[in-house]
């Protein structure tokens, strides 16, 4: 029986050790709020994120102790919203992680170092990147949790790794697949967020269907040409761990980064949005990120200058799309 640590508390991570059981893992699942580990060990489900999920606890182990789910397993899967990865790792030695396979849920970077996650657990945790996986979608927790059809890409530099790892996830629900772009993946899925919360201000702002298919054709130009910035290999961005990641995101009503945007749009401040919410939308924190690593590379990105422009300078969204929708082609 394989055993992996799921830390995070939340939906994605939910969505996750749901798979993860349902095929016979050992799941060690890590909450640091001690009433909801209670609350699982007693009903059998999470009562804050797809509480309408029931676990084996034959199969799934919930804690609030981290370095005890951490030491037990084979696989460590990082599950809780970027800005908050550091905090919830502040437990751990920096041997804790070696000789584990870490794998990155997380869709977003290390807020002020402006670093992915691979790169933070390297550097702090000296667990090299052939040890590491990124989880892509196309895949929201809501439809894991319904049971629909749904794909996963697990993106490594060592694809024998990811192999065994889309085995551990592959059911009749699920299929995942690897791909050597760890990097590249990695990048994209934070990039994407920032892309739904331009296409939720534009929903908020009335702009319709067509606006929003330029913007999300020109978002795909602007992907490319961060990634040919930043690391140049030859990679099809039309692939699912790409575009298919990307249209789920600016798409689907399960989106937070969406939803957030919408609310912006429709004159909502951020921290009114953030707290109607209570759920953290990845994109707020990676925009802020990747416009701070562009200044250095001058990429031309005018959607993730937009959403900057909007969330963190308070310049009207009205205004800046009026700006936007004129370089579009």
């Amino acid at each position: 029986m394989e055993k992996v640590a799921v830390l995070g508390g939340g939906s994605w991570a939910s969505a996750l050790v749901k798979i993860l059981s349902e095929n016979k893992s050992q799941v060690h699942w890590w909450m640091r709020n001690k009433n909801d580990v209670q609350h699982l060990i007693n009903f059998k489900h999470n009562p804050r994120y797809l509480s309408g999920v029931s676990y084996d606890l034959n199969y799934v182990k919930p804690s609030s102790d981290i370095q005890a789910v951490v030491a037990v397993a084979d696989w460590v899967i990082l599950a809780v919203p970027a800005a908050f990865v550091q905090q919830a790792l502040e437990d751990l030695g920096e041997d804790a992680l070696r000789g584990k396979v870490v794998v990155s849920a997380v869709k977003g970077m290390i807020p002020k170092e402006n670093i992915l996650i691979s790169d933070y657990v390297e550097r702090v945790y000296q667990v090299p990147n052939t040890h590491q996986l990124v989880i892509a979608g196309p895949c929201h927790a809501e439809e894991v949790a319904l049971e629909k059809q749904s794909y996963l890409t697990i993106g490594s530099h060592d694809m024998g790794t990811a192999e065994r790892f889309c085995e551990l996830l592959r059911n009749r629900y699920v299929k995942a697949n690897p791909l050597d772009d760890l990097d590249g993946i990695e990048y994209c899925a934070v990039i994407k967020n920032i892309i739904a919360l331009a296409c939720g201000i534009a929903r908020g702002l009335n702009y319709g269907d067509n606006f929003q298919a330029v913007l999300v054709s020109n978002a795909m130009f602007e992907i490319e040409r961060f990634l040919d910035a930043t690391m140049p290999i030859h990679r099809d961005l039309s692939g699912s761990a790409y575009l298919g990641d990307l249209l789920v995101t600016a798409y689907s009503q399960f989106s937070r980064n969406r939803t957030f945007g919408n609310m912006i749009g429709r004159g909502y401040t951020v921290k009114s949005a953030q707290i109607e919410m209570n759920m953290v939308a990845e994109g707020y924190y990676a925009v802020q990120s990747i416009q701070e690593l562009n200044r250095k590379m001058g990429v031309a990105m005018p959607i993730t200058n937009a959403v900057y422009n909007i969330l963190y300078e308070r310049i009207a969204p009205a205004v800046e799309f009026e700006i936007l929708k004129e370089k579009f082609k």
